[in-house]
């Protein structure tokens, strides 16, 4: 006999790609409750630093694939 947890998990997999997506990010935001105020504050300001970084042209971009074909060289042997 299954968990409740276990039950849940699995029919959440079996629902298609955008709603497993989309609980997942329900999930997530009903966790938020608590998340520290000032960490997200410094969060905000980091993120608007980076785009204003790219849009000056002060950052050389590198495109997601080349990001995880080096991740991934370095993870597995």
């Amino acid at each position: 006999m299954l968990t409740a947890l276990e039950q849940v998990t699995k029919e959440a997999m079996d629902l298609p790609p955008r709603q497993r997506l989309a609980l997942a990010e329900f999930l997530l935001e009903s966790t938020d409750a608590a998340a520290d105020p000032e960490a997200e504050t410094a969060w905000d300001a980091e993120i608007r630093d980076r785009i204003r970084a790219i849009d000056e042209g002060r950052v050389t971009r590198v495109a997601y694939e080349d990001v995880m074909r080096a991740a991934e060289s370095r993870l597995v042997p």
